[in-house]
């Protein structure tokens, strides 16, 4: 399932001492205007990915062997022929398109033959059903959306949660799959639900926070299907490989597979990382979930175990990012110090860019809030450009309004103007609603010195 409370969230208001009364005057003017038309993405750019063909054995191999509870799968399946997919519920149109645009590519970069069932066919081996978020959360409340095997619809998982039937472990092959996302949530978090909750539904069902470059991880930082999962959906779906076979029987011939499919992780690539330990996934989820009862304690347990293990990679980073936005909202400066810190660890490797474009974003915006704007007009270029590549509209937009404001102080402000309607129509993707990007706008526009009155002024 798709865990709506690890995102990197674009939490940025701790960033600056709020005062009542501070009005952002420019962000309220576009804000009783009409919005411009939804900006959405159109080609998918994928990187291929650097691992090697070991590293992504390993990691296919507990991807395809474990679920997310950390249960063991006896076999491996999959499904075995056609796989076609119906929308049911109450679908709005840009998931319509969002999904075309999903399967063309599961077809052409992982050679799937996945595509729509026939309108109005009553039956298919892959259901996606867009319901209202409430009911989504009355069965999982930390989820975002969620898959199932062996049900048409919510109502028959309704029915059917206390029977073996929806048991992953039980299967030998995959013949019928439900996805259930939220149909009146913004686009691209219904996107993004499409995206994970598809690839598991067809693919691997574990997710591994040591991936640094896929949607297979609980972290949410990569929310579209990236080359790295679109070459293990590719070896998932090889002829060499069947449903029922054995941890053993497809490690045998996995290397084979990957090497015909990647010559070029034959050679080399980033050394295997150790397994991520059980306390540091439980302290992540403790620091960054809801109700958790001491969440700086948390996140400083990750951080401990972090250190402690020595990493160097994307988890290191993301333990300091979790510490800097527990400490914000009372010590910024400590704050700013994990942001740095987790800013160096992801600046490390090409993998990793859009990890850094978070801690970018909060970086940038102090820089705004001490109205340095030529200091956050160079920090937000990388971020914007990874953004962009990485087709993630909420944040993209962050960056644009940080960026017309960092312009705005510069006194540049035809340019400003510019950039910020450029940012309002990726906001519309990314965060829905009219009011959702009215409030984003002004809380970055709150952030300009500029625009900032004490009371009474």
């Amino acid at each position: 399932m798709r865990r709506a409370t690890l995102a990197l969230a674009l939490a940025l208001g701790a960033c600056m001492p709020a005062s009542e009364g501070e009005t952002p005057t420019r962000a309220a003017m576009i804000a009783e205007s009409s919005l411009p038309p939804m900006r959405s993405f159109a080609a998918t750019r994928p990187a291929p990915t650097a691992a090697s063909n070991t590293e992504i054995a390993r990691d296919f191999l507990d991807l395809a062997f474990t679920l997310e509870s950390g249960r063991e799968l006896e076999r491996f399946t999959r499904f075995e022929g056609p796989i076609r997919v119906r929308v049911t519920g109450a679908p709005k149109p840009m998931l319509q398109r969002d999904l075309d645009r999903l399967l063309a590519r599961l077809r052409a970069e992982a050679g799937i033959d996945i595509a729509r069932a026939a309108q109005g066919s009553r039956s298919a081996e892959v259901t996606v059903e867009a319901v209202p978020r409430r009911e989504i959360r009355r069965y999982l409340p930390q989820a975002a959306c969620f898959v199932v095997p062996n049900v048409g619809s919510l109502r028959e998982y309704a029915r059917s949660r206390q029977s073996g039937r929806i048991n992953w472990s039980a299967m030998t092959t995959r013949k019928r799959v439900s996805v259930f996302v939220p149909g009146d949530a913004s686009p691209q978090e219904v996107r993004d639900c499409l995206h994970e909750e598809l690839a598991q539904a067809i693919g691997p069902l574990n997710d591994l926070y040591r991936l640094p470059e896929s949607v297979f991880n609980d972290d949410n930082v990569h929310t579209v299907l990236t080359g790295f999962d679109m070459l293990v959906l590719r070896a998932f779906y090889d002829p060499a490989l069947r449903s029922g076979m054995s941890r053993d029987a497809v490690a045998a011939r996995l290397p084979g597979v990957l090497d015909r499919l990647n010559p070029a992780g034959a050679f080399g690539g980033p050394a295997p990382s150790e397994a991520t330990p059980r306390r540091w996934i439980e302290a992540v989820q403790a620091a960054l979930g809801p109700g958790t009862p001491d969440r700086e304690a948390a996140a400083r347990r990750a951080l401990s175990i972090a250190e402690a293990r020595g990493w160097t990679d994307h988890r290191r980073g993301f333990s300091h990012y979790a510490m800097g936005r527990i400490l914000q909202g009372r010590d910024l400066e400590a704050a700013l110090a994990q942001f740095r810190a987790a800013e160096g660890y992801f600046a490390r490797s090409p993998r990793t860019q859009l990890h850094r474009a978070y801690v970018i974003s909060q970086l940038a915006a102090h820089a705004i809030v001490q109205n340095r704007p030529e200091a956050a007009l160079i920090r937000l270029e990388p971020g914007i450009a990874s953004a962009e590549r990485h087709e993630n509209a909420a944040l993209l937009a962050t960056l644009l309004m940080l960026r017309a404001e960092a312009l705005e102080l510069s006194g540049r402000d035809s340019e400003a103007r510019a950039v910020r309607l450029d940012s309002l129509g990726w906001a519309r993707y990314g965060f829905g609603s009219d009011e959702a990007v009215r409030a984003k706008l002004e809380e970055i526009a709150a952030l300009n010195p500029l625009k900032r009155r004490t009371p009474g002024s």
